[in-house]
């Protein structure tokens, strides 16, 4: 019924029909090898760290996305954050299961995990809590979200070994590294991060 009262279209390109049309989808800037294999950055060749991860202290293994933070991915991201557009969660998912392969883990944490989680075959538990309030990261600069996540996160439960955290966007991995540092405290012994985008750095 809402659907014929309130007909979908497309957050990319505005035509009618769904959420995200065929066409915007296939267009989405998936992130193929060659890539970092720290931080899932794309690089010209195969490197164990880029000039964006390396010398920095990185609680998380390995990071990978699906698709580039491009407007569209931005788009789609808002759409589901800020206006409860769930529904894109699965095509997410999709596309994430397209381009990243299975990690070698035994549990998902964080957010947003369940259509990973079932598609991946892996049970989700929520084993992070914030500890505190945090400010936007948006405009921050790469010291300064460092900061403003430091001690944000705390594991609740029992962590197993090996956990794969999931997230929206991975900017900076200040976020990312400090939620994996506080699932490692709590037990873990490699996390490896999950995205749905990734900002790009060039030059």
């Amino acid at each position: 019924m809402l659907d014929l009262l309130l007909p979908q279209r497309c957050l990319a390109c505005g035509a009618g029909g769904a959420q995200l049309c065929a066409r915007c989808l296939a267009g989405l800037p998936r992130l193929r090898p060659p890539l970092c294999t720290r931080c899932g950055a794309p690089t010209q060749w195969p490197v164990e760290r880029c000039r964006e991860c390396a010398g920095r202290r990185l609680a998380f293994a390995s990071a990978r996305a699906g698709v580039g933070y491009d407007a569209a991915v931005r788009a789609l991201v808002a759409a589901w954050k800020e206006h409860g557009l769930r529904r894109l969660a699965a095509t997410a998912g999709g596309l994430l299961i397209d381009v990243v392969g299975k990690p070698d883990a035994t549990r998902l944490t964080f957010v947003p995990p369940d259509e990973l989680a079932r598609r991946w075959e892996l049970p989700v538990e929520p084993l992070l809590r914030r500890t505190r309030e945090t400010g936007r990261q948006r405009g921050l600069s790469r010291p300064e979200r460092r900061k403003n996540v430091a001690g944000a996160f705390q594991a609740t439960g029992r962590v197993p070994a090996r956990i794969v955290l999931v997230d929206d966007v991975y900017t900076s991995g200040a976020t990312a590294s400090a939620a994996a540092s506080a699932l490692r405290a709590g037990g873990a012994r490699r996390v490896d991060v999950v995205t749905f985008a990734r900002a790009l750095r060039f030059g």
